[in-house]
């Protein structure tokens, strides 16, 4: 069965700048650069078709967001807490996700590159078409997520949770990790190299004889 890559934001070709967090706020065709929207906290924001570049938004707490056809790029978006959030065509090129809480989540067709989020949250989250490349996730929270066509590739992987998340067809054998939670009942099929099946076996308890 062909694996479905995730699809590329659809942005206009002209912008404008006016953005602000707020309640029921909804935005289109934004391009803001190097702005701070730090420690604020807004409900239902809506933005579509959009680009943020050396955006900040630490520990901004936005509830039930909906993002669709937006790039955030070299974006600090550090303990961010958008749990329950709806993200369709959404790239993450290149941003600070440390701590960020995607939890509950819906993700289609999005694309994480070259990020730093290492103590992210992905926890029950729906992901469909969804590409992690060259990222640090360390200490990453997966727990209870459901996925289809999940791609990852050459990421960081140590200490990440995976327990109670079918593990059938996923591919792990380009990323690194010394140590992965994994449920013992969900890893058929699960494809991985040859130092990667030595850990993961170490981990279940397994002890293996030359």
């Amino acid at each position: 069965m062909k694996k479905n890559r995730p699809a590329q934001p659809i942005l206009p070709g002209h912008f404008t700048n006016d953005f602000y967090l707020d309640d029921e706020a909804t935005f289109e065709g934004i391009e803001i650069n190097e702005m701070d929207y730090s420690y604020l906290t807004a409900r239902n924001l809506m933005i579509r078709g959009s680009r943020m570049k050396k955006v900040t938004m630490q520990r901004t707490r936005l509830e039930r967001v909906e993002c669709s056809n937006v790039v955030f790029e070299k974006c600090d978006l550090s303990n961010l807490d958008w749990i329950g959030g709806s993200f369709h065509q959404v790239v993450f090129d290149q941003c600070k996700l440390t701590g960020t809480n995607f939890a509950e989540s819906y993700l289609r067709d999005c694309r994480f590159t070259n990020c730093i989020g290492n103590f992210a949250s992905f926890s029950a989250t729906n992901l469909k078409n969804v590409q992690f490349d060259h990222c640090q996730l360390n200490d990453s929270e997966f727990f209870e997520a459901t996925w289809k066509h999940l791609f990852l590739e050459h990421n960081e992987l140590t200490n990440s949770n995976w327990m109670n998340t079918k593990m059938s067809g996923l591919d792990l054998s380009s990323n690194k990790f010394e140590r992965i939670m994994l449920s013992q009942d969900r890893i058929k099929d699960l494809k991985v190299n040859q130092e990667q099946a030595l850990i993961i076996a170490a981990g279940l308890g397994i002890k293996i004889v030359d």
